[in-house]
């Protein structure tokens, strides 16, 4: 179905946060809540209505639009029935929000200022972290839940590779064979073009290794779906939502009650590594942390360091 609604020097924006050096991730976001927003324009109120007509109340009505179970998404055009939680919903709005900026800054008309598009307010929940033994439990699971063995390693590895290093589902992701050199240290770039080194635990390092030997082809990528050996599409790596997909499948075969994907593995390295007495100077930089502050959410997930800390530490611990 072709849009009525079009929105002015799109393309052009899209190339100009392109050339600010943004990952291929954060324009791929940037595109689809933008196409979210024109879908809205298009379908979502009464009558379609064109970008130089909306006003505050427009985009009211979108922040509305966008919490209800009539929105579109962007890519089939499906009504979804998730609904968005707060820190998605300002990520579409801050995409909006982008836009306007780069067509004021580049002197072409804005019926709206980024100041028009105002966030939500967001949430304060309780970040929880699974028992370290549920996520050893899951990190190992592959290797019996698997029906195929090659699956199985690989799999496992991944989630090991997770945990061991604290890095992203994308970093992880677009790991090269070229990255691995043995040594236990990965040099990867990570969001906003940052640089850093991670590191694998010794068992992560002989589990890559026991991967790597199985792997009889010679592409690039590190982790790769299994598909026949004539397939065209052999070079292509594994998706995030694979991963993800198969963390949940895990979890539930598990009955691991609290909700983990790989960000919670992320989440459990920085607790973990914070249980153990590691400096959260140091647990920033191995997360790959702009802030210090973004650090501290981390280590505010286990309810366990926070009761030992008070009995430990508390002045009148020891008074009856």
């Amino acid at each position: 179905m072709k849009n009525f609604v079009q929105l002015p020097h799109f393309d052009d924006y899209l190339l100009y946060i392109k050339t600010q050096n943004y990952s291929d991730e954060t324009v791929y976001n940037y595109e689809r809540d933008l196409e979210t927003f024109r879908n809205f324009l298009d379908s979502g109120l009464s009558s379609p209505t064109q970008f130089n007509k909306i006003n505050k109340q427009v985009i009211n009505e979108y922040k509305a639009y966008l919490s209800s179970s009539d929105r579109v998404t962007s890519k089939n055009k499906f009504k979804s029935v998730k609904k968005l939680s707060s820190y998605s919903l300002n990520r579409i709005l801050s995409s909006l929000r982008s836009y306007t900026k780069y067509l004021i800054e580049m002197d072409f008309e804005s019926p709206i200022s980024p100041n028009s598009v105002k966030l939500v307010k967001t949430e304060k929940k309780h970040s929880k972290v699974a028992e370290f033994d549920q996520l050893v439990n899951l990190i190992e699971s592959p290797e019996r839940l698997e029906k195929s063995p090659i699956i199985g390693l690989r799999n496992r590895v991944m989630l090991e590779v997770l945990f061991s290093t604290g890095m992203r589902i994308s970093e992880l992701c677009n790991l090269k064979r070229v990255d691995i050199d043995g040594s236990g240290k990965i040099f990867i770039m990570g969001k906003g073009k940052k640089e850093r080194f991670v590191y694998l635990t010794p068992r992560a390092v002989d589990l890559l290794d026991s991967y790597l030997k199985i792997r009889t082809d010679s592409l690039e990528n590190l982790f790769i779906p299994l598909r026949g050996p004539n397939s065209k599409k052999n070079d292509k790596k594994i998706s995030t939502n694979y991963l993800q997909a198969k963390i949940k499948e895990y979890r539930q075969k598990l009955r691991i009650n609290v909700p983990t994907s790989a960000h919670s593995l992320r989440h459990g390295f920085a607790t973990y590594l914070a249980e153990q007495g590691a400096s959260a100077t140091a647990i920033q930089f191995l997360l790959g942390h702009e802030s210090l502050n973004t650090t501290t959410r981390y280590l505010h997930a286990s309810d366990k360091f926070a009761e030992e800390t008070h009995r430990k530490y508390h002045p009148l611990k020891d008074k009856k």
